[in-house]
């Protein structure tokens, strides 16, 4: 069993290990101290004397690329230093504008973006497995996405995580606009109180979920802070236990309760039968209208149904009180 189980473990290894081999190291190129970079970079040092990564590599190095200091990441700095400081293809450079010797072209191939691949290579030397081992393949690393793009290396702007911005949300906001246009309606998680970040729901990292979810499902995620509504229940509420996103919508909705439709026609879109909710309810039925009708004035069909999400009376067949 042993000997059948080795080759699987070897190949998980190699599997999650980083792909070193995109770097492109310019030829030739010798280590030569971070001492040499400090006498030219006085203002770089500055800003990343602050960050975990200065104080990782310089207090406590866990390794020999950790000793090497700044070319740990920008790679040997000797022809750099020596023939063309301007010259970025001599350096590992974490700009996207940087072609580099030896890069792989990502999947958008156009001039100039060829970056992120030997970006994330080298910031995967270290921050491989992990929160980060379903990076590959997934929508942001598919997307061409850099590790740079979101996060700052060399300067201390967030509380944690080396963020480019002073926040997880405001990092994501600028790529995610509508995302941000949501969390401005009058019903929104509590993100923009700062009671919660994007990083709550979504593993930016990747995961095995489309949206980059930090559970299997929907629901599972909802679930984790709405325990009062996971069940099981004696009486369930068919699309609650098909999916939340059926009634609300998770970001953001000019709707109480993040509700996609206001009650009574979000139900009426799936209770529409010969009995009192197959009724049109229209602007005259509100409260102020012509034909007030008892069924959109209060909690609408909730006034009635109360446990829409599913109860556990043993009379609760119709979610009744």
């Amino acid at each position: 069993m042993l000997v059948g189980i080795a080759p699987l473990m070897l190949a998980a290894g190699t599997a999650g290990a980083a792909d070193t081999g995109a770097i492109g190291f310019a030829a030739g190129a010798e280590y030569i101290g971070e001492e040499r970079c400090l006498a030219c970079h006085k203002n770089e040092n500055d800003n990343y004397s602050h960050t975990t990564h200065a104080k990782a590599f310089r207090l406590n190095p866990r390794n020999d690329l950790e000793r090497k200091g700044c070319e740990a990441c920008h790679g040997p700095g000797s022809r750099h230093a020596n023939e063309n400081y301007a010259d970025k293809s001599l350096i590992v450079s974490f700009t996207r504008e940087a072609s580099k010797p030896g890069e792989i072209r990502g999947e958008r191939g156009d001039a100039g973006n060829n970056g992120p691949v030997q970006i994330n290579a080298v910031c995967l030397q270290c921050h491989d497995g992990n929160q980060r081992i379903f990076w590959r393949a997934s929508a942001h690393q598919s997307n061409g996405l850099a590790c740079t793009d979101c996060h700052n290396p060399m300067a201390k702007f967030s509380a944690d995580g080396l963020q480019k911005t002073n926040s997880i949300s405001e990092t994501c906001y600028s790529c995610h606009q509508q995302q941000r246009m949501e969390f401005r309606k009058r019903s929104h998680m509590p993100l923009p109180e700062g009671k919660m970040s994007c990083a709550d729901c979504h593993n930016p990292h990747g995961s095995q979920t489309k949206p980059l979810l930090k559970a299997d499902t929907l629901n599972q995620l909802c679930y984790s802070c709405h325990q009062e509504k996971r069940g099981p229940f004696l009486w369930e509420h068919a699309p609650v236990r098909e999916s939340c996103a059926n009634c609300h919508t998770p970001h953001g909705s000019n709707q109480e309760k993040l509700l996609t439709t206001p009650r009574p026609f979000l139900c009426q879109q799936c209770h529409t039968h010969t009995t009192h909710q197959n009724n049109l309810l229209t602007q005259a039925n509100t409260a102020g209208g012509a034909v007030p009708d008892e069924r959109v004035i209060a909690r609408s069909c909730s006034t009635c149904h109360a446990q829409i999400h599913g109860s556990n009376h043993p009379s609760g067949v119709r979610m009744h009180r």
